[in-house]
């Protein structure tokens, strides 16, 4: 990740890969403030055993494009979501790669940093038929949850009686006082 204040993005990446018993490292590599240590990590991924690389970043979010030009791995982008533009500008800056210099691009956010897992452990799972079962059991799970339950009426129901507040229906306008 480009700062330590994306992890609180990129954890949802590194939950979801402990989840699948994908092995990873995890890592503040700036593109901006650390240039050298980002092509040093780059260059040597392959050397290091890493098949694929997640990069996250936020704002401009040059690392998942420069970490890209250093390394032949694929290397998936996930947007930070930024406090200027919620995220556009890094999905833009991701996601707009010229020609012959690829970055698989994913959600801005949360649901990107768990695609960008789920698509690693895809792409991980061509070579190695452990993480293949793992993120097929992942999916039958995800698939078994929903089946489950497919009526959100009862669902609601079933929280309700378990102590959540169930809310439903349109609210009653607030009355105006006037003036």
């Amino acid at each position: 990740m480009g700062s330590s204040s994306d992890w609180e993005t990129m954890e949802h990446a590194a939950k979801t890969l402990e989840e699948l018993g994908v092995p990873y490292e995890k890592r503040v590599v700036s593109a901006h403030r650390t240039p050298d240590l980002l092509f040093e990590y780059a260059a040597s991924a392959e050397q290091r055993g890493i098949e694929v690389i997640i990069a996250g970043a936020g704002g401009a979010a040059h690392l998942p494009g420069m970490t890209a030009a250093k390394t032949v791995l694929p290397v998936l982008g996930v947007p930070v979501e930024s406090k200027a533009l919620k995220g556009l500008d890094s999905l833009l800056s991701i996601a707009q790669m010229p020609g012959g210099i690829p970055v698989g691009t994913l959600a801005i956010g949360k649901a990107g940093a768990i695609n960008a897992a789920l698509l690693a452990a895809g792409i991980l799972g061509a070579k190695h038929p452990d993480i293949r079962e793992a993120l097929r059991k992942f999916r039958a799970a995800q698939t078994e949850k929903v089946l489950r339950n497919p009526d959100p009426a009862k669902a609601s129901v079933a929280l309700a009686g378990a102590g959540a507040v169930v809310t439903g229906g349109l609210k009653a306008p607030a009355k105006r006082k006037r003036a």
